[in-house]
């Protein structure tokens, strides 16, 4: 497909990405005439070391250069003054968009010496077609980018020093990592309030007359009623009883079960699969995932094995379901084939759909012909992404499911079995599970109803309720995502903040709360960020579906700038602060009052006369 070409003479096009690897795969593709360099990331943010948003006019952030990256930056910005054209083809998020528009902003450019270009794979025909059609910076995603930046700055930086002042030096706030870390400690409370309660079952071990396999049907009804036996002698008791009576079969009930494919990957579906199925961290998953996409070299040249890894859609482009269906037919057959292509709708709370979910960039590229080239962990993610892809294509699994009720005088027992009869895509992928055990099948002999029953033998075991898990990774990112906190891009970073601060330990890949984030005051603040940052997310929410459908997400970059009734109002008023009084206690000081005061924050109510008081802040009007 031929590209557009500037008049820039012999001046080659300068083509912008954000990875140098990328850059060498894109340069491949393009070939002659097209220069190709990085940016590394992003390239300008707000001051570290200031507020950088104006309040008193309409919130309008302030940038500057990154330390890190001024180097780069400079050579962007001369290479863009003496190119052609300039290419700018960072990713197609809204992180993306707004990298393009900083270098943009930032080199000077004009409209007409800029092109944007997206892609949701590398690929020669996926490059090929986004410079084929070009377009503009899209100042709706840059300005829904900057209010979450804005957000998250006020958050951070309004609330960070009162959470190092009361809890520990060196901790912080934000409007993500704060509810995470809120989660982990509320349900490390549940796990501490639970009751344990005893419990106990009752089977029977049973037989045909006529001899054959025994089967094992568990007491589920007394007199009609659903049993419940919280005791030792209640369960001796019962079983006494049902050895003097007879086992008779009653109702047999026999049902197929279709069990559909699950959707291709998201994110966070990827970041808890990864999790449950390979063992490994958001952090973990994300680096592998950012390599398969920016390019292996294999036989035939750099290629991206995935399409983009951060995105919250379950949609994939009807050529590759058109590939998938092909593949599948060859390998599996044309029963494994649905009549029509399967389709999937996003069940997150806000989600934006922008591109496609996470799949092979070529599903003939199957895992175990590129396994040489990749190292192990890109292999297991690879295989892992290519199954999910390729099973979300398939045909339902079928299941013939036997139910059986087994009369005992007032007892009733009951037993079940199931006999998956049609692979469908369980053929590829069976879905990990984060806290169940994996489906087990069953068999039942052939039973008719009336048909008497020998029992081999009664037994009766001892339980206990137990409490909520503890979460992992891939549970505390299921749960921001159903809470609709947090975007793809923010859930490997946040993981790894709360590791880093010392809010969060890992054992046994579960995340237990340290003192910092169980104490008492530690709780009280997470729990006014909370309920901040809930109200910042949907706000958030509501600058996504405003970007997608109608105006900019938080206004125009020119001539209106943030919208101050979007802005979360506790962020912007430092908390009331109220003392508790303790004990008089003579000469102690009253470090709280004067940390308040060095801050900046309102001193402390000295307490009554004669009383030096110990006090905790309390974040009311937040």
């Amino acid at each position: 497909m031929p590209r557009p070409r500037s008049a820039g003479g012999d001046r080659d096009d300068l083509v912008i990405v954000e990875s140098p690897a990328k850059a060498k795969t894109i340069e491949r593709y393009l070939g002659p005439g097209y220069r190709v360099l990085a940016s590394y990331g992003h390239v300008r943010d707000l001051p570290a070391k200031a507020l950088g948003v104006d309040l008193d006019h309409d919130f309008a952030p302030r940038y500057e250069p990154l330390k890190d990256r001024r180097r780069e930056l400079d050579k962007l910005v001369s290479e863009a003054r003496h190119a052609g054209q300039v290419w700018l083809a960072t990713d197609l998020d809204r992180e993306g968009e707004s990298i393009a528009w900083h270098i943009a902003e930032y080199a000077g450019l004009t409209e007409d010496q800029v092109r944007r270009v997206t892609f949701n794979e590398i690929t020669k025909d996926a490059i090929d077609a986004a410079f084929a059609h070009p377009r503009a910076i899209n100042l709706d995603l840059v300005n829904a980018q900057q209010a979450r930046r804005v957000i998250d700055r006020l958050v951070g930086y309004k609330l960070s020093p009162l959470v190092a002042s009361k809890i520990r030096r060196g901790l912080s706030a934000g409007r993500v990592q704060s509810v995470a870390v809120r989660l982990v400690v509320d349900r490390e409370r549940e796990i501490a309030a639970f009751v344990t309660e005893e419990y106990w079952t009752l089977a029977a071990e049973l037989r045909r007359a006529g001899g054959g396999a025994t089967f094992s049907a568990e007491l589920s009804r007394i007199d009609g009623a659903k049993v419940r036996i919280g005791s030792e002698a209640e369960a001796r008791a019962h079983e006494e009883a049902l050895r003097g009576e007879r086992f008779v079969v009653g109702a047999v009930t026999r049902t197929e079960r279709r069990k559909s494919a699950p959707p291709p990957f998201t994110t966070s579906t990827l970041q808890q699969e990864a999790s449950r199925k390979l063992g490994f961290g958001a952090t973990r998953t994300m680096r592998a995932a950012q390599s398969l996409y920016e390019g292996i070299a294999l036989a035939e040249g750099q290629v991206g094995l995935i399409t983009y890894m951060r995105t919250d859609s379950v949609a994939i482009a009807s050529s590759a379901v058109g590939e998938a269906r092909a593949v599948i037919d060859s390998r599996f057959g044309e029963a494994f084939v649905p009549k029509r292509p399967n389709t999937y709708r996003t069940r997150t709370r806000g989600a934006q759909e922008a591109h496609e979910a996470i799949r092979p960039s070529s599903f003939a590229r199957t895992p175990d012909a590129v396994r040489d080239q990749l190292k192990p962990d890109e292999f297991r993610l690879y295989e892992l992404i290519w199954k999910r892809a390729l099973a979300s294509q398939m045909a339902p699994a079928r299941f013939d499911q036997v139910g059986v009720d087994v009369a005992a005088g007032r007892y009733t027992l009951h037993a079940g079995a199931a006999k998956r009869v049609f692979d469908g895509y369980q053929a590829v992928y069976i879905e990990g599970k984060d806290d169940e055990e994996d489906e087990r099948l069953s068999v039942l002999p052939e039973l008719t109803q009336g048909e008497p029953l020998d029992l081999e033998s009664l037994a009766s075991e001892q339980h206990f309720t137990q409490p909520p898990p503890r979460y992992t990774e891939a549970t505390l990112i299921k749960a921001l995502e159903e809470h609709g906190i947090g975007r793809p891009s923010t859930y490997a970073p946040t993981m790894e903040t709360i590791r880093k601060r010392g809010y969060v330990t890992v054992e046994d890949r579960r995340l237990h709360p340290t003192e910092s984030a169980l104490g008492a005051d530690g709780a009280r603040l997470l729990g006014a960020v909370q309920r901040e940052a809930g109200r910042g997310a949907h706000q958030h929410r509501q600058a996504g579906r405003d970007h997608r459908h109608r105006v900019p997400g938080f206004g125009r970059l020119h001539g209106q700038a943030l919208r101050p009734q979007w802005v979360v109002p506790g962020l912007l008023r430092l908390p009331r602060v109220q003392a508790h009084h303790a004990a008089p206690r003579r000469g102690a000081r009253d470090a709280t009052r004067h940390a308040g005061r060095r801050r900046g924050l309102p001193a402390l109510c000295p307490g009554p006369p004669g009383c030096q008081a110990r006090a905790v802040r309390s974040l009311r009007g937040l």
